[in-house]
Parts: C-alpha cells; structure tokens; sequence
C-alpha cells in the first residue's frame, strides 16, 4: 500500500482528494497546512483515517513520514522549494499543482534533483483526464478528422460562481514575480491560462515555435487577452499548424459553475473535418442538458456527430488525474505530463507573457 502526503488543504485539496477515497492500493497518512484546524477539518469532511497524522510545516512532515507519494498544493511561488527538498529525502512520486514553477531556472532545479533521487516528477493537469477531452484525444489521435491544422481554445470568465477564494490566495498573484515575470507578470495567462497551453500542446502533439500575446486591463485584471502561436512542425503535416487562445471577460455573467466561474470551449479544424470540444471547468451546468452543447461535436463527411455519454461533473477530470498518479508511483505508468514536458509548456507560457511586454511576436528558443 502506498503511503500519501499532501501539502496543502485548500479549495483545490477537495478535488485532489477524491481519487484516493476508498482506494485500497493507498493510505493518506499525513496532512500538511499552516493552520492545524483547517487540515483536520478535511479529515472529518472526507471522513480519513482518524490517525492520519497533521504537521505545520511540510519540512517536518517530510522529515518525520515514510512516504511514497507526496502531492504539492502550495502556491506557485513554493512549488520548486517543496520538491526540491521531498526529492532529496527520497519521496517515490512527487505530484505539483499547475503551474509547474515560475521560471525555467526553478523547473530546471526540480527535475536535475528529481533525476539525482531518482523520484519520479509529475505535474498534475486534471484537464487532460476530463472523459471527453480524453475522447477527443482519442479520436484526433485514430485521425478521424484527418491531419489538425488549428485549435482555438476561448475561455470566458465570469464575475461569479463557484467556490469563493479567500482574498489571502489572490494577495501573491499581484506580485509580478510570481505571476511569470517581466514588468508586469500575468495572473490570467500563466494561472488560469496554464491549462489551455498544455492542450493546445497535447491535442496536436507538436511543441510551439513562436507565439505573439496581447493582453488588456480591466480593473486591475490582465484581460481580455489574446494569444496566437505556430507549432515547430517536427513531422509533415497537410497544412502549416497554428492556433489562438481567448481569455474573455463576462463582467455581469453568473457562470453557474459548482467550481470556478470560468469555462472553456476548443474548435479543432483538420484536413478532413471540425471537432468543437464543449466545456471544461463548468462541465455538468445547465448547459450540459442541451444538444448545442454536447460535449463533443463533429462536423466530418457532411454529417453532425455528437458524444455525449460522459460522466458531467468536473470532479471525474480530477478523479482520473490523481488515479492516474497512483498508477505512475506503482510504476505501472508514465506520467502523462513529466518534469520535462512542463518545462516546454513552461516555455510557451513565458514567451507568451514576455510577448505582451515587448509587443512583439517571440520565437520560444531564441527567447529562451
């Protein structure tokens, strides 16, 4: 049986959780939070074993617990702090938050000392195990559509919805330095914009070459904002590859959302057909129970397809990622998202913010 440690009780921690209740292959033994009542507040809520032991400070966890998997659900800026030190006491299996740290530097550090302990780095993406993103993969990859040639990911933010953050969780991100840098960093793109890099990387499966990104500023917010980007074209492909990401505002907009007041929505165009993948964080309102709303539609051979047997709740994408990381601390699988392979998501995301600074388009190696 797999020991477990998590750092962190936050908002987040009540998804994360999940895929470990009633899971025989794993134990959660510690808790790590700041304030003591607040982890075993989680223990009654998710009713965990009464002996499940609670710490302060995730050195002295670390240091006290035999652990075979521990998961990081610190702020951005602790991220690299926190694996480097569970890789060198040897941790199995080290799971971070998104994103995977603040600059390249620290995930470089991460995974040289992860490579050093030989503890296996993963950097937890719920988004990629959402049952129909995993479909639309699924049929992308059997090339249904035929060869993709773009991808536009729109993310709309409302005013409200969801869980309520506590102010303290926003305090940090007006610091640039821990919102990706430059002159003025950028909470929209390298926070909530994190997951709609790593799935315009993933679907395709080709890395970035350059990206140009232009962001506004309302009240104080980075947005709206626009990012277009060209992928490297590693392999032949029918037509040049290029893609768009929108992050827009709904300044008076209820998104009627048990999470987060944003949602998302992604059209793929291919050489032979249109795939619109509805749906993300919201996934399981109201607009789930309508047809213009299926969670995938597919406009292929002149016809309308649509998928919608999948489990509507947002909280399966979690259940699946972290089921998925137990699988990766047995050794049974590979993590879908490395150390290394966020450090390229890593890369987009940065060139992207530095774009918005120089107003200029950055090609990510030379930017590198």
């Amino acid at each position: 049986m797999l020991k477990v440690g998590i750092i962190g009780t936050g908002v987040i921690f009540d998804l994360n959780v999940l895929g470990y209740l009633n899971n025989k292959d794993v134990e959660i033994t510690s808790l790590c939070n700041r304030t003591i009542d607040k982890a075993k507040a989680k223990i009654k809520k998710f009713n965990l074993h009464k002996d499940t032991r609670i710490y302060s400070d995730y050195k002295k966890m670390l240091d006290n617990e035999q652990l075979d998997l521990i998961e990081i659900l610190l702020p951005h800026h602790l991220h690299a702090d926190a694996t480097i030190y569970a890789a060198k006491k040897g941790i199995k299996a080290i799971s971070v938050q998104k994103p995977m740290a603040l600059n390249l530097e620290q995930a470089d550090e991460m995974i040289e000392e992860c490579k050093k302990s030989q503890s296996i780095l993963s950097i937890y993406e719920n988004f990629m195990f959402a049952p129909h993103i995993l479909k639309a993969k699924e049929l992308l990859d059997a090339d249904y559509i035929g060869d993709p040639s773009s991808i536009r990911i729109k993310t709309a933010m409302g005013a409200t919805g969801g869980w309520k953050v506590p102010e303290s969780a926003n305090e940090w991100r007006k610091d640039p330095d821990m919102i990706g840098g430059t002159e003025k960093g950028s909470p929209v793109l390298l926070d909530n914009g994190w997951h709609a890099f790593v799935l315009a990387s993933w679907f395709f499966g080709e890395e970035i070459e350059k990206v140009f990104a232009w962001t506004g500023n309302y009240k104080g917010l980075d947005a709206p904002a626009y990012v277009m980007f060209k992928y490297k074209q590693s392999r032949e492909h029918v037509v040049p590859q290029y893609g768009h990401m929108e992050f827009s505002l709904m300044p008076e907009m209820q998104i009627p959302s048990k999470y987060y007041p944003t949602d998302e929505f992604i059209e793929i165009i291919a050489s032979r057909g249109i795939m619109k993948i509805n749906q993300g964080t919201s996934l399981g309102n109201l607009m789930s129970n309508s047809k213009i709303f299926a969670p995938i539609v597919i406009i292929r051979d002149g016809k309308v397809e649509t998928y919608e047997n999948f489990d509507n709740d947002w909280k399966n994408s979690f259940i699946g990622a972290t089921k998925h990381l137990i699988d990766v601390a047995k050794g049974i699988k590979e993590p879908i998202l490395s150390g290394e392979d966020a450090r390229e998501i890593l890369k987009f995301n940065l060139a992207a913010i530095k774009s918005t600074q120089i107003s200029k388009e950055v090609v990510i190696d030379s930017f590198i």
